[in-house]
């Protein structure tokens, strides 16, 4: 049975119904007001990607999603957390109506900041951050304003391995973070089965809003290759 991530990150579609706006010269502020009036009018219902789990352990579980496309904002920068603000800004920008359909996007959970390895004090040197498009606009995303440098990126279906954690997801902890993950798979039947073959080394899945300081949800996400494991039989390295 295909399960949901819980919790939204910080926006929702009621709350961005009362913010009508195109450009934000002060993206903070917007962003904070938005989380207050979803808090205050309680709004549910934010889409996650679905997927089965097909293997779980006490720290880490290895999940199969199925095909689905994401908008992508592309970023360069060494600090994790700045590039994931700066992506999203242009993101939230897109789902505000910043598309060439002027179509409003619900928000949907998680936001996903993919790390691509390199030389940087992260072992970084570009993001990517994602939103996942609500199964009404998988088929046929509307596409981006060319400013705003986005791109849709259709995932095939494939397994990850996640590791859940909780507080605030920090340039300082989310490499501790996925130093765990990579131990705990080393002592897996997994161990040999992470992808080498991807673009990107790990993700960083937030599902809380940054207003919310108790029963955060973060995720470190690996992908695994075609192992022949059950279960994962039809998955693939991911092109994202």
């Amino acid at each position: 049975m295909w399960d949901k991530s819980p919790n939204p990150w910080f926006i929702v579609p009621c709350a961005s119904q009362l913010l009508h706006q195109r450009k934000m010269e002060k993206p903070w502020l917007s962003l904070m007001l938005i989380s207050i009036l979803c808090c205050l009018a309680l709004c549910k219902g934010i889409e996650s990607p679905e997927f089965a789990v097909i293997h779980a352990e006490s720290d880490f579980e290895v999940r199969l999603y199925p095909e689905s496309t994401w908008m992508t904002a592309s970023v360069r920068d060494i600090s994790f957390e700045k590039s994931t603000w700066n992506g999203f800004h242009r993101l939230f920008q897109y789902i505000q109506g910043a598309n060439l359909n002027f179509s409003r996007i619900a928000m949907t959970a998680p936001v996903l900041t993919s790390i691509v390895p390199g030389a940087g004090p992260l072992h970084s040197s570009a993001y990517f951050v994602r939103f996942y498009l609500p199964v009404k606009f998988q088929a046929t995303p509307p596409l981006p304003l060319p400013e705003l440098h986005l791109k849709p990126d259709k995932w095939a279906i494939h397994c990850i391995a996640v590791r859940k954690f909780s507080g605030y997801a920090r340039d300082d902890n989310i490499v501790k973070e996925a130093e765990k993950l990579a131990i705990s798979l080393s002592r897996s039947p997994w161990a040999n089965f992470t992808t080498s073959e991807s673009n990107y080394a790990y993700s960083i899945a937030q599902y809380s809003s940054p207003f919310q300081i108790f029963g955060r949800v973060n995720e470190i996400w690996v992908d695994v290759k075609n192992s022949g494991l059950e279960g994962c039989e039809s998955s693939s390295v991911s092109t994202y």
